[in-house]
């Protein structure tokens, strides 16, 4: 349907309109009229019509003025002019409002109907447009939280790669290196820092979830996770890896209100922890802080900043190179290893040459903490008097060039061994499940079956074998069998039926067409040459 307003003060001119546009149009147009210019922009702010056909000479406010009052609060309606007088300051002002068309009296049937339809044609593009415009919409209130919970999840258990960030920054329009998180805890009551019913409150903070993050999208410019027993992780995008104390306080302030909003919408008590501000991939950290920043007060709000949460580092200590070193060592990342070791203990002997027994210390902290990382990790053994030797063997050490030696030799064992320990568990993995393939392929061998023989799940398998035998399963096992086929073929007199059977395949024709894909001749063709 369409909304039609008709504006001119000669009745004819009006009923002429009608008849046009009825005859024309029938039942999709829904048409009111005014004689005068007031009582035009009365109607049409009642009527809020699609297309208005004005005249400009109309008693009291004429047309032009009369347009530009319309479209101050209708900036979407379309205009048709009609004028006796067929003067160009009149065009040009009508143009200046864009105006869809300009046409003179005395009017053409052919030009109104015309001029119509070009209106109509406007207004379904721009209905489509706007269909098409909450569509996506509606999709992405759907979609966006699922890919915020996974941008949140990713972060809190430290599985994210750059690459996902990346990918994660870019779908969700976040053009910010750094962030803060906060951890949202509700309960029936607090009592202390504990807040009671955890399970409880759960249940109810799913069911008011939508209400819950409207809430928080309301006060802060964030990124909402899922709820996670009584907690919700929000993860809250700025512009520099400190807050300052001004700022802290308007936060805390802010986040106040924020509890005390949620809890009138939805009856629920909550506690607010805001941990320290740093880069996205270290969001796991602030996490924790904000989370311990509530156990250490019994305030609605705490932030990690007002309590003694944490370390504190000299300004220029390089954080950032001792995260980087054992994140790329947990990874297994021995070139990266390598080249962030050596940039650390070129830091130690640039600010502190002369302190030689800090870079002793700094040396023996690391060694035995990338070890402790390979032990976790399963790449080493621990043996309780393995390592007695350290401490004399580096106190000894009065020059840096031996110090770095040995500093990089036991940051790169401790990686190696746990990329070898990694390699040999999968070589490890990948030979007994060959051997079981050889033993048992003319049974009905499955993946699930030689994964549970080996004991990791089957997708793991499947992932492990095609790497180390670069075929994957089904493959490995078809040529296992296809080589079987082609000695008995080529050395025994056994039926086709029973070389069939005994390189696993119970139907024979369908033996005979895997035969010839992989072999590329038929069974018979091969005995025969």
């Amino acid at each position: 349907m369409y909304k039609i307003m008709l504006a001119d003060d000669e009745g004819i001119v009006i009923d002429s309109l009608k008849f046009i546009i009825g005859k024309e149009f029938g039942g999709k147009c829904i048409v009111e009229y005014a004689k005068t210019g007031r009582s035009v922009i009365e109607l049409a702010e009642k009527f809020r019509p699609d297309i208005a056909i004005m005249d400009i000479q109309m008693p009291g406010i004429n047309g032009i003025e009369a347009m530009k009052e319309i479209r101050k609060n209708n900036a979407n309606v379309l205009f048709i002019v009609m004028s006796a007088y067929d003067k160009f300051d009149y065009a040009k002002e009508a143009i200046k409002l864009g105006v869809l068309e300009y046409i003179t009296k005395p009017m053409e049937r052919t030009k109104i109907v015309s001029a119509l339809k070009k209106g109509m044609e406007r207004i379904d593009e721009e209905r489509e447009k706007r269909s098409n415009d909450l569509m996506v919409k509606e999709k992405l209130e759907t979609v966006i939280p699922i890919i915020e919970s996974g941008l949140i999840y990713d972060i809190l258990l430290q599985e994210q790669f750059s690459e996902d960030i990346d990918n994660y920054k870019t779908i969700l329009g976040l053009d910010k290196r750094y962030a803060y998180m906060m951890s949202i805890v509700c309960g029936d009551e607090q009592i202390g820092n504990h807040m009671t019913n955890a399970v409880g409150s759960s249940v109810k903070m799913q069911q008011h979830y939508q209400e819950v993050r409207e809430c928080v999208k309301d006060y802060f410019d964030c990124i909402v996770g899922t709820v996670m027993s009584n907690k919700l992780a929000v993860l809250v995008p700025c512009d520099k890896d400190c807050v300052d104390y001004n700022e802290r306080i308007g936060l805390i302030e802010k986040t106040r209100e924020l509890v005390r909003r949620m809890r009138q919408k939805t009856g629920i008590n909550f506690r607010i922890g805001i941990g320290r501000a740093g880069v996205l991939q270290e969001m796991a950290g602030s996490y924790e802080e904000a989370l311990n920043a509530l156990l250490m007060t019994t305030g609605s709000v705490a932030h990690a900043d007002d309590l003694p949460i944490g370390c504190d580092y000299a300004e220029d200590y390089p954080i950032h190179l001792e995260k980087k070193l054992f994140d790329e060592l947990e990874k297994g990342e021995i070139d990266n290893v390598y080249s962030t070791a050596k940039k650390f203990f070129h830091w130690m002997t640039e600010s502190n040459a002369k302190n030689i027994m800090s870079i002793r210390l700094k040396t023996l902290e690391f060694a035995l903490y990338a070890e402790h990382i390979a032990y976790r990790k399963g790449g080493m053994t621990y043996h309780f008097t393995s390592r007695q030797e350290y401490l004399p063997t580096i106190m000894n050490m009065d020059d840096l060039d031996s110090l770095r030696e040995w500093f990089l030799e036991k940051i790169m064992g401790a990686c190696q061994n746990i990329v070898g320990k990694r390699e040999e568990k999968s070589n490890s993995i990948i030979e007994m499940a060959e051997e079981y393939i050889k033993d048992n392929f003319h049974k009905d061998v499955s993946l699930d079956e030689v994964s549970k023989t080996v004991n990791i799940s089957p997708y793991y398998f499947s992932k492990i074998f095609k790497e180390g035998t670069g075929k994957n399963f089904i493959e490995y096992l078809t040529n296992i069998r296809m080589e079987r086929a082609k000695e008995l073929l080529s050395t025994t007199e056994h039926s086709m039926k029973e070389i069939c059977a005994m390189c696993g395949y119970s139907d024979p024709n369908y033996f005979s067409r895997s035969f010839k894909k992989n072999v590329g001749v038929t069974p018979t063709e091969f005995k025969n040459t």
